[in-house]
């Protein structure tokens, strides 16, 4: 290496590497190329400095330097300690990160899915809407509706049976789980469907009948024949022919469970209607043909299942007679559901653990992300309600992610603030603890709440099913308040009314209103429908709702997405506050969170004044943040004096830190406790 002094500067030349290069703070020669073993001189390595050059002792940093130079500036206390501060500053602040990190996902309480969070809307297709104008609601027709559910701000809709039937039960005897009944459309249809469900961001549910087929099922057929195979496929026992009766077991829809099949020559079990054969679920072929019919369908994308009358998929193999409820009755007279104690053909011992088999192949399906498949189950038990509430499972093994409330559909019986209170305190009283609760007010096979309960009274059930805790379900039309149609004997349709008009379930049945033209926008092609219109569709339809900010739709859409968007609703306590012969009141309220809500609901049949002067964490000044008596919002109360009309209901919103739950733990509910911190805006397990 040589140097070169130019006007008053040095500079390094190109040249070849100097190993004796030493640093002058330990005293060496820069110039002292001298090999002490040897002692022969190198000349062509050797570096003259002139005086100028002999002074200097050290060179600055500079770019392109070699590696000696680069390490000797970085061992240097003014380079090297910088960088070991920066380095275990990043260390500790990895590992504080990771710390934050493990205790918020420790901390904080699971994640909501997105049943949690969307109310259920059913889809009975028959009577949803019409594409092709034969009269019959069918999938494309549905199709053309989804942005409904948008705007009512739904994720989540369960469609009724739409597989290949006879139509002797509207879809319930299933002659091809395979395959879409040409009434409804075809399985491209369905496939549509379903990927323009899933574009919009909804969450698509079938119903499944694992209890029973059609009697035109290729298994029934093939059963009845004595095909190896499929020969103990249902339930077959001897019988006499002229009389057909093994046991006193009577179907759901009267008279015997049993019928003559001549072909076979031997009784089989119906549960239900004679065209609707029970499978054997106890023959481990049959249960693995459910399990393949279920995977058929996840696999095209399914978002989950509703499973219909399960507690009937198993029978006692003894097949005794069962008890009656009247012993005294004679036997010949024992013709109906209700007079028998049904301990051998509801809810038998195996029952669960084939539902928990069901559960596993959903749980497979569900290991994809966003994808999780959802279950759940339909039993009316009645008065039962623990048998109902083992559809659950246990704290080890998952069934159904929650069994259909139905209690509430006996709000009817008796309109009342405590009645109300007694039928949801039924079902928080036995659902087992951290489970999540679900609400059903109408459906398929009961009357329209507006027809049963009264008109006045749907805005304030459709209040209280939106801020009960847990997963509301809505009925198509009860979002408008729908009633029942009446009919008359030529007008009916459905099998049960065929031989008492009383029995029929058409009434609830009618064709969703969509607006005040022909057919209230059913079919919009032709002038045929498959039962009547309800003659108030004129005023009574989802177009009309959308404009009136007052109208039972715009009340619906508001409290749903007041329930989707503040955390009291889906994360906090649910107390009782109140219960009398009008009025049943209870809190909503978070931990942590500044607002709460206080609902106040009238059931009763009179104006009524509410005094809860006596509850000490509510403000004395409550303001009305929604009525559904719409004159009545942001109407300001004292706690002391909370009027409601008959069939009104409000919502209260209020501000305090001051919570409820903790001096009233008797009367408070939550699945999963949280906390709110507000001044991050995170919620953590408390």
């Amino acid at each position: 290496m040589s140097l070169k002094k130019n006007s008053g500067q040095m500079e390094l030349e190109e040249t070849i590497r100097n190993p004796g290069f030493k640093d002058a703070d330990d005293g060496g020669s820069a110039a002292d190329t001298s090999s002490s073993g040897t002692g022969e001189r190198r000349d062509s390595t050797a570096v003259k400095l002139d005086a100028a050059a002999e002074e200097y002792t050290q060179l600055k940093p500079y770019a392109g330097m070699p590696k000696e130079v680069l390490l000797l500036h970085s061992s240097r206390a003014r380079y090297r300690v910088p960088r070991e501060i920066l380095f275990w500053l990043i260390v500790c602040c990895t590992l504080a990160l990771v710390a934050v990190t493990i205790t918020i996902i420790a901390l904080s309480p699971p994640c909501l899915r997105w049943w949690h969070i969307t109310p259920v809307y059913q889809v009975y297709p028959r009577s949803f809407k019409d594409s092709d104008g034969d009269g019959v609601g069918d999938l494309k027709g549905i199709k053309e509706k989804l942005d409904h559910f948008l705007d009512l701000n739904i994720k989540a809709v369960w469609i009724s049976p739409f597989y290949r039937s006879p139509m002797k039960d509207f879809g319930y005897d299933v002659e091809d789980f395979r395959d879409v009944d040409p009434l409804f459309g075809n399985m491209q249809d369905f496939e549509e469907l379903l990927a323009e469900m899933h574009n919009k961001g909804l969450k698509l549910i079938m119903d499944f009948i694992p209890n029973h087929t059609s009697d035109r099922h290729r298994w029934f057929n093939l059963s009845r024949t004595r095909d190896p195979h499929y020969k103990d496929y249902y339930v077959w026992t001897d019988c006499d022919p002229a009389s057909p009766k093994p046991n006193n077991w009577v179907s759901i829809f009267g008279n015997s469970s049993w019928t003559y099949d001549e072909v076979r020559g031997q009784c089989y079990l119906h549960q239900f209607l004679k065209e609707q054969p029970d499978l054997n679920l106890r023959n481990p072929d049959v249960v693995q043909e459910i399990i393949d019919l279920i995977s058929f369908w996840l696999e095209k994308g399914v978002d989950g299942f509703r499973m219909d009358a399960v507690k009937h998929m198993l029978e006692a193999a003894h097949l005794r007679d069962e008890p009656q409820v009247d012993p005294d009755m004679p036997p010949e007279l024992v013709t109906t559901e209700w007079d028998l104690y049904h301990d051998y053909t509801t809810s038998q011992v195996g029952l669960h653990d084939m539902l928990r088999e069901f559960r596993a192949v959903m749980d497979d399906y569900s290991r994809e992300p966003g994808r999780y498949r959802f279950m759940v189950t339909e039993s009316y038990d009645y008065e039962e309600v623990d048998k109902t509430m083992m559809y659950y499972g246990t704290p080890l093994v998952k069934e159904s992610d929650f069994p259909f409330n139905f209690y509430l559909l006996d709000l009817p019986q008796n309109t009342s603030g405590w009645w109300a209170k007694h039928l949801v305190e039924l079902w928080m009283s036995n659902m087992p603890s951290g489970k999540w609760p679900n609400w059903v007010v109408g459906n398929h096979d009961r009357p329209r709440i507006g027809s049963s309960a009264g008109r006045m009274y749907v805005r304030a059930i459709n209040l209280m099913l939106l801020t009960l805790p847990g997963t509301p379900t809505t009925y198509y039309g009860e979002e408008i308040g729908m009633e029942n149609i009446n009919i008359t004997q030529s007008q009916v349709q459905d099998p049960a009314g065929k031989y008492n008009v009383s029995l029929s379930r058409d009434p609830e049945r009618s064709p969703m209103q969509w607006n005040s033209e022909k057919n209230a926008g059913f079919n919009t092609q032709t002038n045929k429908t498959w039962l009547p219109v309800h003659p108030s569709y004129e005023t009574v339809n989802v177009e009309v709702q959308k404009e009136d900010k007052g109208s039972v739709l715009s009340q619906y859409r508001f409290l749903n997405s007041l329930r989707q968007s503040e955390l009291p609703f889906l994360r906090g306590w649910f107390c009782y506050v109140l219960s009398d012969t009008n009025v049943f009141s209870y809190l909503r309220e978070l931990d942590g969170h500044k607002e709460a809500y206080l609902i106040v609901i009238n059931f009763g049949k009179e104006f009524s004044t509410t005094d809860l002067s006596a509850v000490k964490e509510l403000p004395y000044e409550l303001r009305v943040l929604m009525s559904t008596n719409a004159n009545n919002n942001q109407k300001v109360f004292q706690k002391s004096r909370i009027q409601t009309e008959a069939g009104e209901g409000l919502v209260i919103r209020y501000s305090t830190y001051t919570r409820y739950h903790p001096s009233h733990p008797a009367q408070c509910y939550v699945s999963e406790k949280a906390c709110y911190l507000e001044t991050v805006g995170v919620l953590y397990k408390c």
